[in-house]
Protein backbone atom coordinates (compact mmCIF):
# COMPACT_ATOMS: atom_id res chain seq x y z
CA UNK A 1 0.00 0.00 0.00
CA UNK A 2 1.25 3.33 -1.21
CA UNK A 3 0.54 5.14 1.87
CA UNK A 4 1.74 8.45 1.14
CA UNK A 5 -1.00 8.88 -1.02
CA UNK A 6 -3.26 9.65 1.90
CA UNK A 7 -1.78 13.04 2.09
CA UNK A 8 -2.19 16.03 0.38
CA UNK A 9 1.62 17.91 1.40
CA UNK A 10 4.84 16.28 1.49
CA UNK A 11 5.95 15.87 4.88
CA UNK A 12 9.68 15.97 4.65
CA UNK A 13 12.78 14.57 2.81
CA UNK A 14 13.03 11.40 5.22
CA UNK A 15 9.61 10.80 4.92
CA UNK A 16 9.69 7.10 2.01
CA UNK A 17 12.81 6.16 3.59
CA UNK A 18 11.07 5.73 7.38
CA UNK A 19 7.48 4.52 5.74
CA UNK A 20 9.71 1.70 4.03
CA UNK A 21 12.01 0.74 5.92
CA UNK A 22 9.93 -2.08 7.22
CA UNK A 23 6.87 -3.37 5.69
CA UNK A 24 3.42 -2.54 7.73
CA UNK A 25 0.19 -3.03 7.32
CA UNK A 26 -2.78 -0.04 7.67
CA UNK A 27 -5.81 -0.86 9.37
CA UNK A 28 -8.40 2.53 9.07
CA UNK A 29 -5.56 4.10 7.17
CA UNK A 30 -8.35 6.32 5.66
CA UNK A 31 -8.88 8.10 8.72
CA UNK A 32 -5.76 9.62 8.53
CA UNK A 33 -6.81 11.87 5.77
CA UNK A 34 -9.16 13.86 8.10
CA UNK A 35 -6.99 16.23 10.06
CA UNK A 36 -7.33 15.63 13.93
CA UNK A 37 -6.54 18.54 17.31
CA UNK A 38 -3.72 16.36 18.77
CA UNK A 39 -2.29 12.86 17.63
CA UNK A 40 -1.61 9.90 19.90
CA UNK A 41 1.22 7.66 19.05
CA UNK A 42 1.31 4.61 20.95
CA UNK A 43 4.19 2.22 20.28
CA UNK A 44 3.15 -1.48 20.85
CA UNK A 45 4.69 -4.86 22.10
CA UNK A 46 4.03 -7.46 23.84
CA UNK A 47 1.54 -5.30 25.80
CA UNK A 48 -1.73 -6.86 26.05
CA UNK A 49 -1.91 -6.98 30.03
CA UNK A 50 -2.51 -3.14 30.15
CA UNK A 51 -3.13 -1.97 26.71
CA UNK A 52 -6.68 -2.03 27.01
CA UNK A 53 -6.49 0.47 30.01
CA UNK A 54 -4.09 2.77 27.94
CA UNK A 55 -6.44 2.41 24.66
CA UNK A 56 -9.80 3.33 27.10
CA UNK A 57 -7.89 6.22 28.72
CA UNK A 58 -7.62 8.10 25.31
CA UNK A 59 -10.97 7.22 24.25
CA UNK A 60 -12.42 9.02 27.33
CA UNK A 61 -10.41 11.90 27.25
CA UNK A 62 -12.80 14.97 28.59
CA UNK A 63 -10.84 16.57 25.36
CA UNK A 64 -13.48 14.76 23.05
CA UNK A 65 -12.02 11.76 21.65
CA UNK A 66 -13.47 12.74 18.20
CA UNK A 67 -10.89 15.43 17.77
CA UNK A 68 -8.25 12.96 19.00
CA UNK A 69 -5.96 10.33 16.20
CA UNK A 70 -5.40 7.67 18.25
CA UNK A 71 -2.13 5.73 15.97
CA UNK A 72 -1.23 2.56 17.46
CA UNK A 73 2.13 0.99 15.90
CA UNK A 74 2.51 -2.41 16.54
CA UNK A 75 5.66 -4.03 16.38
CA UNK A 76 5.17 -7.61 15.68
CA UNK A 77 4.05 -8.43 18.80
CA UNK A 78 3.60 -12.16 20.04
CA UNK A 79 1.09 -12.38 22.43
CA UNK A 80 -2.40 -11.28 21.99
CA UNK A 81 -1.90 -7.72 21.64
CA UNK A 82 -2.81 -7.45 17.94
CA UNK A 83 -6.15 -9.25 18.43
CA UNK A 84 -7.03 -6.36 20.60
CA UNK A 85 -6.05 -3.64 18.39
CA UNK A 86 -7.87 -5.27 15.65
CA UNK A 87 -11.08 -4.89 17.82
CA UNK A 88 -10.10 -1.37 18.54
CA UNK A 89 -10.28 -0.61 14.92
CA UNK A 90 -13.66 -2.32 14.13
CA UNK A 91 -15.07 -0.13 16.66
CA UNK A 92 -13.55 3.22 16.29
CA UNK A 93 -13.02 4.91 12.84
CA UNK A 94 -10.14 7.90 14.40
CA UNK A 95 -8.37 4.62 15.51
CA UNK A 96 -5.49 3.45 13.17
CA UNK A 97 -3.19 0.62 13.76
CA UNK A 98 -0.04 -0.53 12.66
CA UNK A 99 1.03 -3.75 12.19
CA UNK A 100 4.91 -4.25 11.12
CA UNK A 101 5.70 -7.60 10.07
CA UNK A 102 8.97 -7.95 11.53
CA UNK A 103 10.07 -6.96 14.96
CA UNK A 104 12.16 -3.41 14.95
CA UNK A 105 13.58 -4.25 18.58
CA UNK A 106 13.14 -0.79 19.45
CA UNK A 107 10.42 1.55 20.53
CA UNK A 108 11.71 4.02 18.27
CA UNK A 109 10.77 3.23 15.23
CA UNK A 110 7.02 3.06 15.66
CA UNK A 111 7.18 6.73 17.40
CA UNK A 112 9.10 7.49 14.25
CA UNK A 113 6.36 5.56 12.15
CA UNK A 114 3.32 7.63 14.11
CA UNK A 115 4.98 11.04 13.58
CA UNK A 116 5.25 10.75 9.82
CA UNK A 117 1.61 9.15 9.74
CA UNK A 118 -0.01 11.80 12.02
CA UNK A 119 -2.22 14.14 10.12
CA UNK A 120 -3.30 16.64 13.39
CA UNK A 121 -2.04 19.98 14.75
CA UNK A 122 -0.07 18.50 17.83
CA UNK A 123 1.16 15.15 18.77
CA UNK A 124 1.79 13.23 21.80
CA UNK A 125 3.14 9.90 22.75
CA UNK A 126 1.35 6.99 25.43
CA UNK A 127 3.42 4.14 25.90
CA UNK A 128 1.37 1.01 25.91
CA UNK A 129 1.15 -0.62 29.67
CA UNK A 130 0.98 3.84 30.82
CA UNK A 131 -2.63 5.99 30.80
CA UNK A 132 -3.40 9.26 30.30
CA UNK A 133 -5.46 11.32 33.10
CA UNK A 134 -8.78 12.44 31.97
CA UNK A 135 -8.13 15.67 31.66
CA UNK A 136 -4.49 15.13 30.42
CA UNK A 137 -4.93 16.05 26.74
CA UNK A 138 -7.05 18.37 27.40
CA UNK A 139 -4.86 20.43 29.94
CA UNK A 140 -1.75 20.50 27.33
CA UNK A 141 -3.39 20.91 24.24
CA UNK A 142 -4.96 24.32 26.23
CA UNK A 143 -1.84 25.64 27.65
CA UNK A 144 -0.49 25.15 23.93
CA UNK A 145 -3.02 27.10 22.53
CA UNK A 146 -2.95 29.95 25.26
CA UNK A 147 0.97 30.47 24.85
CA UNK A 148 1.67 29.47 21.48
CA UNK A 149 4.69 27.63 21.93
CA UNK A 150 5.85 24.25 20.75
CA UNK A 151 6.72 22.14 23.68
CA UNK A 152 4.28 22.00 26.84
CA UNK A 153 4.62 19.36 29.64
CA UNK A 154 2.48 18.56 32.83
CA UNK A 155 2.42 16.41 35.88
CA UNK A 156 3.44 12.86 35.54
CA UNK A 157 2.73 10.37 38.26
CA UNK A 158 4.35 7.00 38.55
CA UNK A 159 2.10 4.12 40.02
CA UNK A 160 3.52 1.46 42.05
CA UNK A 161 2.58 -1.62 44.45
CA UNK A 162 3.43 0.30 47.56
CA UNK A 163 1.47 4.23 46.10
CA UNK A 164 2.35 6.41 43.76
CA UNK A 165 5.01 9.59 43.74
CA UNK A 166 5.52 12.57 41.06
CA UNK A 167 7.96 12.34 38.93
CA UNK A 168 10.25 15.33 37.58
CA UNK A 169 8.83 17.79 39.95
CA UNK A 170 10.44 20.59 38.06
CA UNK A 171 8.30 20.14 35.25
CA UNK A 172 5.19 20.52 36.37
CA UNK A 173 5.82 22.28 39.97
CA UNK A 174 3.84 25.47 38.78
CA UNK A 175 2.25 26.77 35.56
CA UNK A 176 4.55 28.61 33.31
CA UNK A 177 3.78 30.18 30.10
CA UNK A 178 6.46 31.47 27.79
CA UNK A 179 9.90 30.80 29.32
CA UNK A 180 13.00 29.71 28.46
CA UNK A 181 13.34 25.65 28.91
CA UNK A 182 16.78 26.52 30.56
CA UNK A 183 15.67 28.27 33.27
CA UNK A 184 14.74 25.32 34.69
CA UNK A 185 17.86 23.80 36.10
CA UNK A 186 16.96 20.00 35.76
CA UNK A 187 15.23 20.11 32.44
CA UNK A 188 17.18 17.72 30.79
CA UNK A 189 16.23 15.02 33.54
CA UNK A 190 13.31 12.51 33.34
CA UNK A 191 13.22 12.76 29.49
CA UNK A 192 10.49 9.90 28.90
CA UNK A 193 7.97 10.55 26.06
CA UNK A 194 5.57 11.15 28.60
CA UNK A 195 3.19 14.02 29.88
CA UNK A 196 4.42 16.42 26.61
CA UNK A 197 2.77 17.48 23.65
CA UNK A 198 4.32 19.36 20.59
CA UNK A 199 3.03 20.99 17.96
CA UNK A 200 3.42 18.37 15.00
CA UNK A 201 4.97 20.50 12.46
CA UNK A 202 7.54 22.02 14.49
CA UNK A 203 8.46 18.38 14.87
CA UNK A 204 8.70 17.87 10.93
CA UNK A 205 10.06 20.97 10.02
CA UNK A 206 13.25 20.67 12.75
CA UNK A 207 13.46 16.74 11.34
CA UNK A 208 13.52 15.47 14.77
CA UNK A 209 13.18 11.68 15.33
CA UNK A 210 13.73 8.82 17.37
CA UNK A 211 17.46 7.04 16.99
CA UNK A 212 17.01 4.03 16.53
CA UNK A 213 18.86 2.35 19.54
CA UNK A 214 17.38 -0.11 22.35
CA UNK A 215 17.93 2.79 25.13
CA UNK A 216 17.82 6.23 25.41
CA UNK A 217 16.39 6.89 22.26
CA UNK A 218 13.58 9.12 23.79
CA UNK A 219 16.25 10.96 25.86
CA UNK A 220 18.21 11.87 22.19
CA UNK A 221 14.61 13.09 20.90
CA UNK A 222 13.36 15.42 23.78
CA UNK A 223 17.11 17.05 24.14
CA UNK A 224 16.50 17.66 20.37
CA UNK A 225 13.15 18.73 21.27
CA UNK A 226 14.51 21.53 24.06
CA UNK A 227 17.59 22.31 22.14
CA UNK A 228 15.13 23.96 19.44
CA UNK A 229 12.67 25.59 21.96
CA UNK A 230 13.20 29.26 22.65
CA UNK A 231 10.28 28.84 24.97
CA UNK A 232 8.22 26.33 26.61
CA UNK A 233 4.76 26.28 28.84
CA UNK A 234 4.55 24.14 32.07
CA UNK A 235 1.12 22.69 33.87
CA UNK A 236 0.45 21.52 37.30
CA UNK A 237 -1.91 19.81 36.17
CA UNK A 238 -1.81 15.96 36.10
CA UNK A 239 -1.39 14.45 32.79
CA UNK A 240 -0.27 10.98 32.22
CA UNK A 241 0.14 7.63 34.96
CA UNK A 242 3.28 6.02 34.31
CA UNK A 243 3.10 2.42 35.36
CA UNK A 244 5.87 1.07 37.56
CA UNK A 245 4.18 -2.20 39.05
CA UNK A 246 6.11 -5.00 40.13
CA UNK A 247 5.16 -7.58 37.66
CA UNK A 248 5.70 -5.19 34.90
CA UNK A 249 8.94 -6.33 33.92
CA UNK A 250 8.66 -6.88 30.24
CA UNK A 251 9.47 -3.14 29.18
CA UNK A 252 12.88 -2.97 27.14
CA UNK A 253 14.48 -0.76 29.41
CA UNK A 254 14.25 -3.70 31.81
CA UNK A 255 15.90 -6.33 29.81
CA UNK A 256 18.92 -3.70 28.96
CA UNK A 257 21.89 -4.22 30.89
CA UNK A 258 23.46 -1.58 32.34
CA UNK A 259 26.41 -1.57 30.22
CA UNK A 260 24.13 -1.53 27.17
CA UNK A 261 22.49 1.75 28.54
CA UNK A 262 25.70 3.19 29.54
CA UNK A 263 26.67 2.45 25.54
CA UNK A 264 23.60 4.21 24.41
CA UNK A 265 24.12 6.79 26.92
CA UNK A 266 27.67 7.46 25.67
CA UNK A 267 26.06 7.48 22.31
CA UNK A 268 24.39 10.26 23.01
CA UNK A 269 26.96 12.40 24.80
CA UNK A 270 28.85 12.33 21.29
CA UNK A 271 25.92 13.45 19.53
CA UNK A 272 25.63 16.42 22.18
CA UNK A 273 29.02 16.89 22.07
CA UNK A 274 28.95 16.90 17.96
CA UNK A 275 26.16 19.46 17.80
CA UNK A 276 28.43 22.58 18.80
CA UNK A 277 25.52 24.17 21.33
CA UNK A 278 26.01 27.11 23.27
CA UNK A 279 27.99 25.73 26.04
CA UNK A 280 25.71 26.69 28.98
CA UNK A 281 22.63 24.65 27.54
CA UNK A 282 25.74 21.98 26.87
CA UNK A 283 26.49 21.75 30.12
CA UNK A 284 23.28 21.62 31.01
CA UNK A 285 22.86 18.29 28.42
CA UNK A 286 26.17 17.03 29.59
CA UNK A 287 25.64 17.20 33.40
CA UNK A 288 22.18 15.31 32.89
CA UNK A 289 24.59 12.82 31.17
CA UNK A 290 26.97 12.56 33.74
CA UNK A 291 26.12 13.08 36.68
CA UNK A 292 22.74 11.78 36.76
CA UNK A 293 23.31 8.00 34.32
CA UNK A 294 27.09 7.89 34.53
CA UNK A 295 27.67 8.49 38.38
CA UNK A 296 23.72 7.89 39.92
CA UNK A 297 22.56 5.10 37.34
CA UNK A 298 25.89 3.58 37.26
CA UNK A 299 27.46 3.37 40.74
CA UNK A 300 24.89 4.76 42.77
CA UNK A 301 22.37 1.46 42.45
CA UNK A 302 22.71 -1.69 44.00
CA UNK A 303 23.31 -3.54 40.61
CA UNK A 304 26.93 -2.43 41.04
CA UNK A 305 27.58 -3.23 44.96
CA UNK A 306 26.56 -6.39 43.15
CA UNK A 307 28.08 -7.09 40.44
CA UNK A 308 31.43 -9.78 39.91
CA UNK A 309 32.89 -7.71 37.13
CA UNK A 310 33.19 -3.91 38.72
CA UNK A 311 36.00 -3.77 36.15
CA UNK A 312 33.64 -3.04 33.50
CA UNK A 313 31.82 -0.11 34.95
CA UNK A 314 35.06 1.61 35.54
CA UNK A 315 35.81 0.98 31.94
CA UNK A 316 32.85 2.44 30.64
CA UNK A 317 33.47 5.25 33.06
CA UNK A 318 37.21 5.95 31.93
CA UNK A 319 35.28 5.63 28.45
CA UNK A 320 33.48 8.69 29.79
CA UNK A 321 36.38 10.73 31.38
CA UNK A 322 37.56 10.53 27.79
CA UNK A 323 34.69 11.82 25.81
CA UNK A 324 34.65 14.91 29.29
CA UNK A 325 38.28 15.82 28.04
CA UNK A 326 37.16 17.16 25.17
CA UNK A 327 35.11 19.68 26.50
CA UNK A 328 36.29 23.24 28.04
CA UNK A 329 34.97 23.11 31.58
CA UNK A 330 35.18 20.78 34.49
CA UNK A 331 31.46 19.09 34.23
CA UNK A 332 31.76 18.39 37.78
CA UNK A 333 31.14 21.66 38.66
CA UNK A 334 27.72 21.70 38.01
CA UNK A 335 26.38 18.74 40.12
CA UNK A 336 23.59 19.35 42.42
CA UNK A 337 24.97 16.91 44.58
CA UNK A 338 28.00 17.22 46.56
CA UNK A 339 28.23 13.21 46.80
CA UNK A 340 28.43 12.92 43.16
CA UNK A 341 31.42 15.48 43.18
CA UNK A 342 33.18 13.52 45.55
CA UNK A 343 32.50 9.99 43.37
CA UNK A 344 33.97 11.59 40.50
CA UNK A 345 37.00 13.20 42.08
CA UNK A 346 37.70 9.42 42.68
CA UNK A 347 36.76 7.44 40.15
CA UNK A 348 39.32 10.47 38.24
CA UNK A 349 42.04 9.31 40.36
CA UNK A 350 41.00 5.25 39.72
CA UNK A 351 40.46 4.72 43.55
CA UNK A 352 38.08 1.73 43.02
CA UNK A 353 38.21 0.20 46.30
CA UNK A 354 37.20 3.61 47.71
CA UNK A 355 34.56 4.06 45.19
CA UNK A 356 33.06 1.24 46.76
CA UNK A 357 33.26 1.89 50.26
CA UNK A 358 31.85 5.48 48.94
CA UNK A 359 28.54 3.61 47.25
CA UNK A 360 27.83 0.83 50.00
CA UNK A 361 27.80 3.32 52.68
CA UNK A 362 25.66 5.27 50.52
CA UNK A 363 23.29 2.32 49.80
CA UNK A 364 23.55 0.22 52.63
CA UNK A 365 23.63 2.59 55.58
CA UNK A 366 20.55 3.76 56.99
CA UNK A 367 21.42 5.87 59.73
CA UNK A 368 24.32 7.93 58.29
CA UNK A 369 26.03 10.08 60.80
CA UNK A 370 25.40 14.16 60.34
CA UNK A 371 28.11 16.38 61.80
CA UNK A 372 27.01 20.05 62.07
CA UNK A 373 29.88 22.78 61.28
CA UNK A 374 28.54 26.28 61.96
CA UNK A 375 25.78 26.96 59.59
CA UNK A 376 26.67 23.39 57.19
CA UNK A 377 25.56 20.14 57.57
CA UNK A 378 28.10 17.06 56.35
CA UNK A 379 27.66 13.62 56.32
CA UNK A 380 30.81 11.47 57.83
CA UNK A 381 31.49 9.45 55.48
CA UNK A 382 33.12 6.03 55.54
CA UNK A 383 36.32 6.99 53.88
CA UNK A 384 39.78 8.06 55.75
CA UNK A 385 41.29 10.45 53.64
CA UNK A 386 40.37 13.82 55.41
CA UNK A 387 39.85 15.20 52.05
CA UNK A 388 36.62 12.98 51.31
CA UNK A 389 35.64 12.26 54.92
CA UNK A 390 32.85 15.10 54.83
CA UNK A 391 30.70 15.60 52.42
CA UNK A 392 28.46 18.50 52.11
CA UNK A 393 24.47 18.29 52.56
CA UNK A 394 23.34 21.32 50.42
CA UNK A 395 20.26 21.46 52.88
CA UNK A 396 19.71 19.79 56.28
CA UNK A 397 16.44 20.46 58.77
CA UNK A 398 15.96 19.52 62.11
CA UNK A 399 12.79 19.82 64.15
CA UNK A 400 13.87 21.84 67.86
CA UNK A 401 9.85 21.81 68.93
CA UNK A 402 6.68 21.34 68.22
CA UNK A 403 2.96 22.02 69.83
CA UNK A 404 -0.53 23.06 70.04
CA UNK A 405 -0.58 26.93 71.20
CA UNK A 406 -4.33 28.08 71.71
CA UNK A 407 -5.55 25.73 68.34
CA UNK A 408 -2.33 26.90 66.70
CA UNK A 409 0.36 24.20 65.87
CA UNK A 410 3.55 25.61 66.12
CA UNK A 411 6.82 24.36 64.82
CA UNK A 412 10.36 25.64 65.18
CA UNK A 413 13.22 24.20 63.12
CA UNK A 414 16.46 25.03 62.16
CA UNK A 415 18.22 24.70 58.26
CA UNK A 416 21.34 24.40 57.30
CA UNK A 417 23.60 24.22 54.06
CA UNK A 418 23.87 26.47 51.26
CA UNK A 419 20.21 26.20 49.98
CA UNK A 420 18.58 27.36 53.16
CA UNK A 421 17.99 30.59 51.31
CA UNK A 422 15.75 29.49 48.74
CA UNK A 423 14.08 27.37 51.74
CA UNK A 424 9.88 28.51 50.27
CA UNK A 425 8.25 26.29 52.39
CA UNK A 426 6.79 22.94 54.09
CA UNK A 427 4.75 20.59 51.79
CA UNK A 428 2.12 18.06 53.04
CA UNK A 429 2.39 14.83 50.99
CA UNK A 430 -0.33 12.20 51.04
CA UNK A 431 1.26 9.22 51.80
CA UNK A 432 -1.07 7.48 49.43
CA UNK A 433 -2.27 9.93 46.20
CA UNK A 434 0.11 11.63 44.97
CA UNK A 435 -1.83 14.08 43.68
CA UNK A 436 -2.76 15.37 47.08
CA UNK A 437 -0.61 17.82 48.91
CA UNK A 438 -0.30 21.31 50.53
CA UNK A 439 2.02 24.00 50.86
CA UNK A 440 2.36 26.17 53.77
CA UNK A 441 4.44 29.01 54.01
CA UNK A 442 7.04 29.33 56.79
CA UNK A 443 8.40 32.75 58.48
CA UNK A 444 12.30 32.96 59.09
CA UNK A 445 13.50 33.61 62.95
CA UNK A 446 16.89 33.85 63.66
CA UNK A 447 19.91 33.70 60.97
CA UNK A 448 19.45 29.68 60.18
CA UNK A 449 15.50 29.41 62.34
CA UNK A 450 12.30 29.02 60.85
CA UNK A 451 8.82 28.43 62.17
CA UNK A 452 5.66 27.36 60.58
CA UNK A 453 2.51 28.18 61.92
CA UNK A 454 -0.93 26.05 61.21
CA UNK A 455 -4.70 27.04 62.31
CA UNK A 456 -7.44 25.17 62.76
CA UNK A 457 -9.11 26.38 59.11
CA UNK A 458 -5.46 25.29 57.46
CA UNK A 459 -5.58 21.49 59.43
CA UNK A 460 -9.35 21.04 58.78
CA UNK A 461 -8.78 21.67 54.64
CA UNK A 462 -6.50 18.25 54.81
CA UNK A 463 -8.54 15.04 54.24
CA UNK A 464 -7.88 11.90 56.59
CA UNK A 465 -4.61 9.71 56.08
CA UNK A 466 -0.92 9.59 56.32
CA UNK A 467 1.05 13.07 55.51
CA UNK A 468 4.97 12.93 54.83
CA UNK A 469 6.70 16.89 55.51
CA UNK A 470 8.84 17.87 53.12
CA UNK A 471 10.55 21.20 53.37
CA UNK A 472 10.51 22.99 50.01
CA UNK A 473 13.91 24.89 48.25
CA UNK A 474 14.07 26.02 44.66
CA UNK A 475 10.66 25.17 43.92
CA UNK A 476 10.67 21.76 44.07
CA UNK A 477 13.42 20.12 45.52
CA UNK A 478 12.56 18.65 48.77
CA UNK A 479 13.88 17.20 51.71
CA UNK A 480 12.40 15.12 55.34
CA UNK A 481 12.68 17.50 58.50
CA UNK A 482 14.86 15.33 61.11
CA UNK A 483 13.01 14.55 64.24
CA UNK A 484 15.08 13.50 67.33
CA UNK A 485 12.49 13.10 70.09
CA UNK A 486 9.35 10.59 70.30
CA UNK A 487 7.50 13.45 71.75
CA UNK A 488 3.93 13.78 70.01
CA UNK A 489 1.50 16.85 69.31
CA UNK A 490 -2.13 16.21 69.35
CA UNK A 491 -5.45 18.00 68.92
CA UNK A 492 -8.81 16.55 68.03
CA UNK A 493 -10.85 19.22 65.63
CA UNK A 494 -14.63 17.95 64.73
CA UNK A 495 -14.54 14.42 65.29
CA UNK A 496 -10.82 14.15 63.70
CA UNK A 497 -7.70 14.22 65.09
CA UNK A 498 -3.91 15.14 64.36
CA UNK A 499 -1.28 13.48 65.60
CA UNK A 500 2.39 14.97 64.83
CA UNK A 501 5.01 12.44 65.53
CA UNK A 502 8.26 11.01 64.41
CA UNK A 503 8.53 8.11 61.75
CA UNK A 504 10.55 5.01 61.83
CA UNK A 505 13.10 6.67 59.80
CA UNK A 506 13.28 9.16 62.11
CA UNK A 507 11.31 12.29 60.12
CA UNK A 508 8.62 14.29 61.38
CA UNK A 509 4.87 13.54 59.66
CA UNK A 510 1.65 14.06 60.22
CA UNK A 511 -1.66 11.39 60.97
CA UNK A 512 -5.03 12.36 60.49
CA UNK A 513 -7.79 10.28 61.61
Amino acid sequence: MNIGRLFKIKRNENEEDILQKHSFQVLNANALEEKKEVAVVVPVYNAEKYLKETVDSVIKQNFGFHRISLILVDDHSTDNSREILKEYANLYENITVVLLETNTGTPAHPRNLGIELANAKYLTFLDADDWFAPNGILSLYKILEESQVNYAVGKTIQVEVGGQKIIGKYESVKKRLNVSPFSIPHIFYHLGPRARMMRLDFIRDNKIRYPEMKFAEDKQFFMDVLFKCKEISTTTDPIYYLNRLDDNNDSLTKQTNIIEKTNSNIAVMKYVLAKKLDKDIEKMAMNRLTEFDSITRLFDRHHFLKSESKEEYYEKFSEILGILKKTKYDISETFFKPMHKTAFDLLKEKRYKEIEQLFRWSKKEPNKKIVIKGDTAYYEGPLIDEKYKLIEIPLHAEVNRHEFIDDVFVMNFAAYGKQRINISGIQFQHREKANIYHDFSVTAEDDGFYRLKLTLNDLEDLRAGGYVMYLVYNDYERINIIKHTDDKSEREINQKSYTFYKTVKGNISLKIK
